[in-house]
């Protein structure tokens, strides 16, 4: 069934995102005059074919889903026999800023798409666990930084990437995956970010500080992870087991434990580590029952560490933990859902764009590419957790597809539009003979790139 979801959920994400990328070519060709043959979702035998409209367009639906192409009317193409009443229509025929604006349809189709879904989302609402911190690991900047657990992150500031760089307004969260999205840009370029939380104590500020710090955020690691920041979670008892210490004090399942000796719990790890540290040794826990808060004492038993070759004894308890984040529903009005969409289309593409670029130049990992197991991966992920988070997930990938298209590469939609802003410039179309150099040259990096991606895929279904 998951693979049948998997599956489901992919075929479904490259149907839309490549009918929408062709359709933005289509769309602007017929707008410039220019006559469109056929619109084709997939390559290699159609599997589905019709036609329609007044220049008789033929759709088809092809074996292989990978990609699609909207073959309008061309000269060029010996294939074609274009009749003298149709050479006006021919796509050679059309100025070069007809060219342009064509094939850069697609990709903007793609960003299109993008703002839309985000901005669907937005005004829906979107169920997120809120920016609760659980307990750092030690060692990390959330750590360093002096968080240790339980602060609700309210705004973030960036700082820069030196103590004399001024200071940015401090931008509002909402969300944990607002929190997310707002450090992952400064953490990656090396800068200091400032959290704004709400605790216990009042208002609090701490500084992460990234600077010679090495972060990807897409890395075989989650990146919050990596910061030491993760979710707070309410604890709560699972299931008592015979024997165990829980049940005969007085535990019961659905009991939220919120302390261990007078020390909040943010976390299931908090409370394991407790247990651990006290083996045969009494301890009170704070619980939570029907809205009232009461002590439970109670000594874990002292059993051989199974997970250590020391053979060091370690204490506990007998119960099964269940934890539960706490979630926030974020909802705005029509205008500013689009604007919020806008911006993080804009955001994720200028991400993307910086991304692609440190992978070049080496300053980030080759591993953040991603080829078509991955996605597949992700589509299913996102399907099984609900709708929200499939939208969510095409609206990522469909700004993907429009920065892939858009680099210079010959072969791809920035190709063209390379050889068409060189034309515009300088009066005289990209020769015949260059055009065809440059094309054996896009198809050998489009393979690396290819060769890359599926070999970063099959790497992670082996681990």
């Amino acid at each position: 069934m998951t693979l049948l979801t998997t599956l489901l959920a992919f075929a479904v994400a490259i149907g839309v995102l490549v009918v929408f990328h062709e359709l933005g070519h289509y769309s602007v060709a017929r707008l410039c005059g220019v006559k469109v043959l056929r619109f084709s979702v997939g390559f290699g035998a159609p599997l589905l074919k019709w036609t329609m409209g007044r220049d008789r367009t033929e759709w088809t639906v092809c074996a292989l889903p990978l990609g699609g192409y909207v073959r309008m009317l061309d000269e060029r193409d010996e294939t074609q026999v274009v009749a003298p009443e149709d050479r006006a229509r021919a796509f050679n025929r059309q100025s070069v800023y007809k060219r342009f604006a064509i094939v850069a349809a697609g990709p903007v189709a793609n960003f299109l798409l993008a703002i839309v879904l985000y901005a669907g989302l937005n005004v829906a609402g979107v169920t997120e666990p809120v920016a609760r911190i659980a307990p750092p690991a030690a060692g990390t900047l959330a750590a360093r930084a002096g968080l240790s657990g339980g602060e609700l992150i309210i705004g973030v500031r960036e700082n820069g990437s030196s103590p004399d760089e001024a200071v940015g307004d401090e931008t509002p969260v909402r969300s944990w995956e607002d929190l997310r999205w707002r450090l992952v840009d400064p953490m990656i370029e090396g800068q200091r970010v400032t959290l704004v939380a709400r605790t216990r104590d009042g208002r609090a500020e701490y500084m992460l500080d990234s600077a010679g710090q090495h972060f990807d955020a897409n890395g075989e690691q989650d990146f919050m992870q990596r910061l030491g920041l993760a979710p707070s979670a309410r604890v709560s008892v699972g299931q008592l087991l015979p024997g165990g210490a829980a049940g005969p004090a007085g535990l019961r399942v659905g009991d939220e434990i919120t302390a261990v000796d007078g020390s909040p719990v943010a976390s299931a790890k908090v409370l394991v580590d407790a247990v651990r540290a006290h083996p045969g040794k009494p301890m009170t826990l704070t619980v939570r029952r029907d809205g009232a808060l009461r002590n439970v004492t109670l000594t874990p038993s002292a059993e051989v560490d199974s997970t250590g070759a020391s053979g060091a004894r370690v204490g506990k308890i007998g119960a099964a933990l269940a934890t539960q984040v706490d979630t926030v529903t974020v909802r705005y009005g029509l205008l500013e859902a689009i604007g919020k969409g806008a911006q993080r289309t804009w955001d994720v593409t200028s991400f993307s764009v910086r991304m692609f670029g440190k992978m070049i130049t080496g300053q980030a990992s080759l591993k953040n590419l991603s080829g078509p197991v991955t996605i597949a991966d992700y589509a299913g992920r996102s399907a099984r957790l609900g709708l929200d988070y499939f939208v969510a997930f095409l609206a990522l990938v469909s700004i993907s597809l429009g920065v892939l298209n858009l680099l210079p590469i010959p072969v791809l939609d920035g190709g063209y539009l390379l050889y068409y802003a060189v034309e515009a410039i300088t009066g005289r179309a990209v020769s015949e003979r260059w055009q065809g150099a440059l094309q054996r040259v896009g198809i050998v990096c489009i393979l690396a790139l290819s060769a890359v991606a599926l070999f970063n895929d099959l790497s992670k279904l082996l681990h």
